[in-house]
């Protein structure tokens, strides 16, 4: 996956530090060789992005389970045949709701069961995934997330809607963990449930190919992963209008299910949402990626692996609306922050920028780091340096202008660098992580390490607090709005955002440990950026950043990202249909990029609106 790439720096500096880093947002990810994604941001490469994508090693031996165990269940088909367990229990008293479609929720009333595996070498995928689901279910109302075979009988029908993440591939070396009730349940109700990647023919086959293809239109045991004894090559997905990308290393893709739909004269309709299209051979081919019928809405993949701003997940991120907000009116909003705003900031730059913004009635964030220091002297040949609001009294005056003028004000750290130390970089306020420990390795890569050495939640409020008044003693308002350095924290400092600011406008990191109560594996997290505001497994509100940065240059294997890529990102979120195209901007960039960007997503029905009107 892409790297942070290191924040803009002056120009005469930008030529010396091009191998700087960002990382994508939107996927797992390790801190070791980040796989799928482009970096975190405001390393301000290409977006500001944290992580997103999975550890290539999981990935690859991930991905090769699965297809192995396609292989064998493709060798078994034919030679047996697996009885029906459920079909004897078809008669149970399900009580009314079950029968009855029921009534959609109230606008972000709805309640949200997740369900994920955990079982296998690579189980702890299955909470990671898991918490994808559950950030985006809170979107619209509460959400419970909990292992497969946790599930109670009857419990789908308390729930509005249920997802299944079908992530450890159960056959003959795992046995099937997804309890009997559950695969009758589903059957049974007229609840809405989505079932992302494994384990659908293991349904089909508890209660029976009849009672399944008789009510859902296709077979499960004859879909696999493989055509003609390869994956392919599925580079798009096609949706609600927009072509979404799919960019999988070579090795590490599982591929994705093709279903064999039913075509009697007496089977039922099976709606085809998404279209995969596979394009290793000379002629594109086409399958279904996501189909409805009944209550069951099926993706044949799990899509939060190696993930960009022009992602298939944007479907995913869509398709929630069906099951728990069908009422939802089309409209797209457009969000933009400027970026790393510092002491050291050119106020007249700011200015320019402020009066553009203003010109177009467009409401901003101000991404304001509130004491700059140069422990190295990097920028002061040799010589350390801090500086802080209070000696740039002109500064202070220009942000005041901006905020009377559109401008609502974000805190985005207190250094955002770390001590004296090169995290990854050189310890230079904008350029480095300040809550997070970081380093670039020989391929010109960011690898994450971990929560820095003192990290907890005295240290993180310290950090907080020392920030706010900086901001008080200059007389700024206090900020509603926090973007952590880099997009890079542990869970412990998340928590103390949430006491201190109203919600978070970010990627962010999701760790191991957060759904189940055990202790928080730093090593093992997704990473993900939203198309809409969500509230977060940490329970903090969180503002969409979906569509990066302008990064006019390539860096820390990250190519240049122009106003053109930004505008093409906000097109594939249109599939969204309450959506968000959020983006940040460096003012130490000239206008005109902002201005081409701007005059982009407005062409696109976009309406920028205040960061803080979501709150």
């Amino acid at each position: 996956m892409r790297q942070p790439r290191r924040r803009p720096q002056p120009a005469w500096l930008a030529l010396i530090a091009l191998a700087v880093a960002a990382l994508l947002g939107g996927s797992l990810l390790a801190p070791a060789a980040v796989a799928g994604g482009r970096g975190d941001g405001d390393h301000h490469s290409v977006t500001q992005e944290s992580p997103i994508g999975v550890q290539a090693k999981d990935m690859k031996g991930w991905a090769a389970a699965q297809r192995s165990g396609d292989a064998e269940r493709r060798a078994e088909k034919g030679t047996k045949k697996r009885a029906g367990k459920l079909l004897p229990r078809l008669t149970r008293a399900i009580g009314p709701k079950a029968r009855n479609a029921p009534a959609a929720p109230e606008p972000g009333q709805a309640k949200t069961l997740v369900l994920y595996d955990n079982a296998g070498p690579f189980g702890h995928l299955g909470e990671l995934y898991a918490m994808g689901v559950a950030n985006l279910g809170g979107r619209f109302g509460t959400v419970t997330a909990k292992p497969v075979q946790n599930y109670a009988p009857g419990e789908l029908e308390t729930f509005d809607a249920t997802v299944y993440v079908g992530s450890t591939y159960y056959g003959e070396d795992i046995p099937d963990a997804v309890p009997q009730d559950l695969y009758l349940d589903i059957l049974l109700s007229e609840r809405p449930v989505i079932w992302m990647g494994e384990n659908i023919w293991n349904m089909a086959n508890s209660i029976s190919l009849q009672e399944f293809e008789y009510k859902y239109g296709w077979d499960p045991t004859s879909s696999f992963y493989e055509t003609g004894g390869s994956v392919g090559d599925i580079t798009k997905v096609e949706y609600r209008g927009q072509t979404l990308t799919r960019k999988i290393p070579a090795g590490q893709d599982p591929g994705v299910l093709h279903p064999a739909i039913s075509t009697g004269a007496d089977a039922p309709p099976v709606t085809e949402l998404a279209t995969a299209v596979d394009t290793a051979g000379a002629t594109e081919t086409t399958f279904p990626w996501a189909i409805r019928s009944a209550n069951l809405t099926y993706l044949g993949e799990i899509p939060f692996t190696f993930v960009s701003e022009t992602d298939r997940i944007i479907a995913f991120q869509d398709l929630l609306f069906d099951a728990l907000a069908p009422a939802t009116a089309e409209q797209h909003r457009a969000l933009v922050r400027l970026e790393d705003i510092s002491p050291m900031s050119n106020a007249t730059q700011l200015r320019s920028i402020a009066d553009y913004l203003k010109s177009q009635n467009i409401q901003y964030g101000i991404n304001v780091i509130p004491v700059y220091t140069d422990p190295k002297g990097v920028q002061n040949n040799g010589v350390a340096r801090t500086v802080r609001l209070a000696q740039r009294p002109a500064l202070v005056n220009t942000l005041k202008y901006m905020l009377a003028n559109g401008a609502v004000l974000m805190d985005h750290g207190y250094t955002h660098q770390y001590g004296n130390l090169d995290n990854p970089y050189n310890g230079l306020s904008a350029s480095d992580f300040e809550f997070f420990r970081a380093h670039v390795d020989a391929n010109d890569f960011v690898v994450y390490d971990g929560p820095v050495a003192e990290d907890s939640s005295t240290w993180a409020q310290g950090r907080i607090t020392s920030a706010l008044n900086e901001f008080a003693a200059v007389g700024l308002p206090k900020p509603k709005l926090w973007t952590t350095p880099h997009y890079a924290a542990s869970a412990t400092d998340y928590k103390v955002f949430a006491q201190n600011f109203d919600a978070r406008l970010e990627r962010s990191l999701y760790f191991s440990g957060t759904l189940t109560g055990a202790p928080v594996d730093s090593s093992r997290y997704l990473g993900q950026f939203f198309p809409y505001p969500v509230t977060d497994v940490y329970g903090t509100k969180v503002l969409p950043e979906n569509i990066g940065s302008y990064e006019p240059l390539a860096s820390n294997n990250n190519p240049p990202r122009l106003a053109e890529d930004l505008i093409k990102s906000a097109k594939a979120n249109l599939a969204v249909r309450d959506g968000f195209a959020s983006f940040y901007y460096h003012p130490t960039h000239p206008v005109a990029p902002l201005k081409e960007i701007v005059e982009g997503f407005t062409a696109l029905g976009y309406t920028f609106v205040n960061p803080e009107s979501l709150l």
